[in-house]
């Protein structure tokens, strides 16, 4: 599985609360979370986000609180990976469930600049950066993973599996 785009690059300790605001919370509504998505923190992330987009920050992305809308609504605005120093362990339990691909890269997060184009290619586990021509490697996702990002997230494989899909 590989993905393709360009760089949309912010800090460390990007939480939760600026991914998606605490006042977007009552929808489950992916569309409007991507519509909110980031307004906080960058008011013309959604004009710029194109389907394929990766996000790339430094450490710690999605701290903050435990809420699943916040990888939901980095997912429905079209990013296809997010890449980070390192990330929240809520956020990233959270992230992987609903079918987000994230990856820790720390010379990956430092390198890439906004308006970057990169591929990521995560059975091979490497990242490319395709404009400065730079390459790093880092761990392939595991079978059951791809699974679980290919299908949507953890309840779709679930759902798929116990229908024999």
């Amino acid at each position: 599985m590989k993905v393709h785009g360009k760089v949309i690059k912010y800090g460390d300790n990007i939480d939760t609360d600026v991914i998606i605001p605490a006042r977007y919370l009552n929808s489950t509504d992916e569309r409007e979370l991507a519509e909110h998505c980031m307004e906080d923190l960058d008011s013309s992330f959604t004009s710029v986000v194109r389907p394929g987009d990766i996000i790339v920050a430094g450490e710690n992305f999605g701290c903050g609180s435990s809420r699943e809308h916040a990888p939901m609504a980095i997912k429905a605005s079209g990013i296809s990976c997010v890449i980070a120093v390192d990330f929240a362990r809520i956020f990233f339990r959270n992230a992987i469930n609903i079918g987000l691909p994230i990856l820790e890269c720390a010379s990956a997060a430092r390198d890439c600049e906004n308006g970057d184009t990169v591929e990521i290619d995560f059975d091979a586990g490497t990242i490319t950066n395709i404009t400065k021509g730079l390459s790093w490697n880092t761990f392939p996702f595991p079978d059951f993973l791809q699974k679980i990002i290919r299908s949507g997230g953890l309840l779709q494989t679930l759902k798929n599996d116990s229908a024999g899909i």
